[in-house]
């Protein structure tokens, strides 16, 4: 469950570190916020004094490309201020805290930071120790949380297949396991009230039961996407997970690899996604990624009004 400090005491939501236990009111708010952002989210002036005078530090423990560059692109589109902390030449280099970091730059004047970092429950932590007037955001900790991806998932599903989840099939494939992307969209799709969700994957790469609490658990992918309107694809997190989990990419992309052979047996209509970055012929076919029934580039776009909307919910806009 999201830590109870992710709301104030008036019930508004102060800062977004899980969907784990967020009810549906507030996720669909946030996704109609995003909806509202969307004309001014790749171009145009229009919100650009939204939040004149207001600060946004990006605080990157870890590398980041869409992520680190949509919140950056997000907040100079309402106005806000921008700072990219640089880990590299900071103190932290030095043993600096990342508590320390942070209250550092808050004295400064920061009023919400988008933090990233290694470790499961770090930004929680942050959250903890900052002032009442600060505003946090986890843009992904270890394999626990990545909140405003879901979130941007769940505006592309809504898009692609309307507001009413109750009767979609949606399967979720691959490394679940290391996914702080799978738990999130998990919590989302839970809470919107998906009519079946299906996850796959080889044993080795399935977390615990906890996780996949209400799932439908599949190790054949050939059974597992017949029927589906969603298939969600994972790349391998080699950087988070023990050598031999898989015997060989080429052994992976032959049992848990999404084909076109294996895109038809899913609905006519079915749509696939995927987090990114792809690992083309480990676990998606380059034909189905750039075909007519993938969302992956919609994902990378609804990144920018998704995080609009955040860090203007907890702006107070």
């Amino acid at each position: 469950m999201a830590p109870d400090f992710q709301f104030d005491a008036d019930g508004r939501l102060r800062h977004l570190l899980s969907l784990d236990g967020l009810p549906a009111a507030v996720i669909e708010d946030l996704l109609d916020r995003a909806e509202a952002m969307l004309p001014y989210a790749h171009g145009g002036t229009g919100l650009r004094g939204r939040h004149a005078g207001r600060t946004v530090c990006t605080l990157f423990f870890e590398t980041s490309t869409r992520t680190r560059a949509s919140f950056s692109l997000a907040a100079l589109r309402l106005g806000a201020d921008l700072l990219n902390f640089d880990l590299a030449t900071s103190s932290t280099k030095k043993g600096e805290s990342a508590l320390d970091t942070v209250k550092t730059l808050e004295a400064m004047g920061v009023d919400l930071f988008v933090v990233r970092h290694a470790s499961e429950g770090a930004v929680a932590e942050l959250a903890a120790g900052v002032r009442p007037d600060t505003r946090l955001v986890n843009a992904g900790d270890g394999r626990a949380a990545h909140p405003t991806q879901a979130l941007l998932d769940m505006l592309s599903l809504r898009q692609a297949k309307g507001r009413d989840f109750s009767a979609l099939k949606v399967l979720i494939c691959g490394d679940v396991r290391h996914s702080r992307v799978a738990r999130s969209n998990l919590h989302a799709l839970r809470a919107l009230g998906c009519g079946e969700i299906r996850v796959c994957g080889p044993a080795t790469l399935l977390p615990g039961p906890e996780v996949l609490r209400g799932c439908r658990v599949f190790h054949d992918l050939d059974e597992a996407v017949a029927g589906v309107d969603v298939a969600m694809m994972l790349r391998l997190q080699r950087e988070r997970m023990e050598e031999g989990l898989v015997p060989s990419l080429e052994d992976y992309y032959r049992d848990y690899g999404l084909s076109p052979e294996r895109l038809a047996r899913a609905r006519p209509d079915a749509v696939v996604m995927h987090p990114g970055p792809m690992n083309r012929g480990v676990e998606i076919a380059g034909e189905v990624a750039d075909g007519p029934q993938s969302l992956i580039l919609r994902q990378v776009a609804n990144g920018l009004p998704v995080r609009m909307a955040v860090l203007d919910a907890l702006l107070g806009g």
